[in-house]
C-alpha cells in the first residue's frame, strides 16, 4: 500500500511540475561562471527536477547498498550463532545420556 501512496505521489508531484513548467515558458538569462546565455524558463525547471530527482535516487540507492551489506554481515552472524547453539545442544543432549 505504501508503494501506491509513494507512486501517486510522484505523478502528483510531476503534474504539478509540467504544469508549473509550462506556464513559464519565457527565455530567461542564465549565468555561468564563463559566460552567460539564454534559456527557456521551462528548461531550466525540468532540468533543475530531474537533477534534484537523480541526487534523491543516487542517496535512496546508497542507503539500499549499506543496508543490503547490514543484511549479509547479520545474516552470516546469525549463521555461527545459530551453529554455535546447536553444538551446545549437542553437547548437553550427550551430558545429559552419560548422567542417565
Amino acid at each position: 500500500m505504501k508503494m501506491q501512496w509513494n507512486l501517486l505521489f510522484a505523478m502528483l508531484f510531476a503534474l504539478v511540475v509540467a504544469i508549473f513548467a509550462v506556464a513559464n515558458v519565457n527565455a530567461v538569462s542564465v549565468n555561468y561562471l564563463f559566460g552567460k546565455t539564454e534559456w527557456p524558463l521551462i528548461l531550466i525547471i525540468l532540468g533543475s527536477t530531474a537533477m534534484g530527482g537523480l541526487i534523491v535516487a543516487s542517496f535512496g540507492f546508497f542507503r539500499i547498498f549499506q543496508l543490503q551489506r547490514q543484511i549479509k554481515v547479520l545474516a552470516k552472524e546469525k549463521k555461527e550463532l545459530q551453529e554455535k547453539m546447536d553444538t551446545m545442544e549437542k553437547r548437553d543432549s550427550v551430558d545429559v545420556e552419560n548422567e542417565k
